[in-house]
């Protein structure tokens, strides 16, 4: 029973720990291997008006998440002004609003939206019906087109589309050139589905063109199937129904895009470039909304961060101790020593690091073997090794900056209190087993010590480890599914070497 509840235990962490990953993968689009690029938007509107000398209160409308794009910074420039975001049901804006104001103003928003094959749009709240009566003989006019375009449609999509042809297409009457006289035709669009009780709405756009300034927002149709749940977006001039894979939705909610009062001659113009930048980065920045099922170091600030991307490695070089201690046979010279020795590689570089613990060791072991005729206590020989061990590092430190190797400089990474024990343990292995023990546990600490520099080190695994928390628990399901073998070690079957060779035939 004990046995069946240890695999279920490991069944667990590994299952979750692969779930959590690919749903990070899969929500968040943080890639599996490092370097990969993605492209981004970045898109910056001017708003110009002349203030009235009084109170000013701008309103721009904001794009949000939707399929294809995704927020990932926006920033302002408005000296002077003050500033807030706000959100409904219809969308996102941003307020400007200052005491006094005269003379021509500009003032600036910038936003980078990242192309995200993945992203989808928030649900929409469908608008209400809202009916215009026509005067005559508008009323009429507006009657027969929407007679026409019924009966050629199945459904409220192409209802829309056969409006649209009948209003702007080869299909144009006497009828839609009198209603475009009175209405321009995405807003005619509207209101003549809105007769037919079509829930719709005009919304606006932006084609994103590289390199392209000074450009505005083009409208749009916004049509809701008979559910209200679904939607469809068309051309209002040529009735092609879809969404442009270069079209970013500026506003959805079919309100103003900019609203200015105490200011007139306002309007606002969009300029746009694009460029790649890495996944990593580039996904970084959505880490400020995640909850706990997306928790993510990257919400923390760049120096934990930092510290944080050394201190998930140690579960890989833990892996790679169990890995060469239980099947493989190498014996090391304390338990985890290997794996603090190749996070001081990490900082040194392998070459330095293995250099200095070399000399360290080396002199160290010299000067311990003196500290054994002095016959003091544990505690105070093993102190007196801590000292000589910093004395040491802090000798080879200055030398090596004054002989111009600046690389040797790093050396104070190595972990001194390991070091200091490492030794100790050393120096009475060779008093009770002599050097032949020492030499092959110190051997194997270093061979392990750089088989996990080099696991922990691999670009690939620094970037599993950091983005992908749900690695640590597969790392503990292979731990304990590794602490649970008791067959022979590979070093171990040299043993039976003799007999396989008296089995041979002569």
């Amino acid at each position: 029973m004990s046995r069946l509840m240890f695999y279920i235990i490991v069944g667990l962490l590994m299952v979750v720990g692969i779930a959590t990953s690919v749903q990070r993968h899969v929500q968040f689009e943080i890639p599996w291997l490092p370097g990969e690029q993605r492209q981004v938007w970045e898109i910056e509107a001017g708003i110009n008006f002349t203030a009235q000398g009084g109170p000013v209160q701008v309103d721009l409308a904001l794009p949000s998440h939707q399929a294809g794009y995704r927020v990932l910074t926006e920033n302002t420039a408005s000296s002077g002004y003050g500033l807030a975001y706000q959100a409904d049901e219809l969308g996102r804006t941003a307020r400007w609003t200052i005491r006094e104001a005269a003379g021509s103003q500009t003032l600036y928003y910038s936003v980078q939206m990242l192309v995200s094959d993945d992203a989808r749009s928030p649900a929409q709240t469908p608008p209400d019906v809202v009916t215009t009566p026509w005067e005559r003989p508008y009323d009429t006019a507006a009657s027969q087109l929407i007679e026409q375009a019924w009966a050629r449609s199945a459904n409220n999509a192409t209802f829309a589309r056969e409006l649209i042809r009948d209003i702007n297409g080869e299909r144009q009457e006497e009828n839609a050139r009198l209603l475009l006289s009175q209405e321009n035709p995405a807003a005619l669009v509207v209101r003549l589905l809105n007769q037919a009780g079509v829930q719709a709405r005009e919304i606006s756009g932006l084609l994103l063109e590289d390199g392209r300034r000074r450009q505005t927002l083009s409208s749009w149709i916004q049509v809701f199937d008979e559910s209200g749940e679904e939607w469809a977006i068309f051309h209002p001039l040529t009735g092609e129904q879809g969404k442009p894979d270069n079209l970013l939705l500026w506003e959805t909610g079919g309100r103003a895009v900019l609203e200015v009062q105490g200011g007139t001659n306002s309007r606002v113009t969009f300029s746009m470039m694009t460029h790649d930048q890495p996944a990593s980065a580039a996904v970084r920045n959505h880490y400020s909304e995640d909850t706990l099922l997306n928790f993510s170091i990257h919400s923390l600030p760049l120096e934990e961060q930092a510290l944080f991307q050394t201190i998930l490695l140690i579960p890989i070089g833990a892996l790679m101790v169990v890995f060469l201690r239980v099947l493989v046979g190498i014996k090391t010279s304390g338990t985890f020593m290997p794996v603090l020795i190749a996070l001081a590689f990490i900082q040194t570089s392998l070459p330095t690091g293995l250099i200095g613990f070399l000399l360290i060791v080396a002199v160290g072991l010299i000067i311990r073997n003196y500290l054994s005729y002095l016959n003091l206590l544990l505690v105070a020989r093993v102190s007196a090794v801590i000292i000589t061990v910093i004395a040491i590092i802090s000798i080879f430190t200055v030398l090596a900056y004054r002989m111009g190797l600046s690389a040797g400089l790093t050396i104070t990474f190595f972990p001194m209190i390991i070091l200091a024990w490492t030794i100790e343990r050393m120096s009475i292995l060779w008093e009770e087993e002599g050097p032949k023990q020492v030499l092959i546990q110190g051997g194997g600490s270093l061979i392990t010590a750089i088989l996990a520099y080099l696991a922990m080190n691999n670009p690939w695994v620094r970037h599993i480890t950091f983005n992908f928390l749900g690695v640590q628990l597969i790392l503990m399901a292979l731990i304990l599914l590794l602490g649970n073998y008791t067959g022979y070690r590979l070093l171990e079957l040299r043993r039976f070497k003799p007999i396989t060779d008296d089995e041979k035939p002569s």
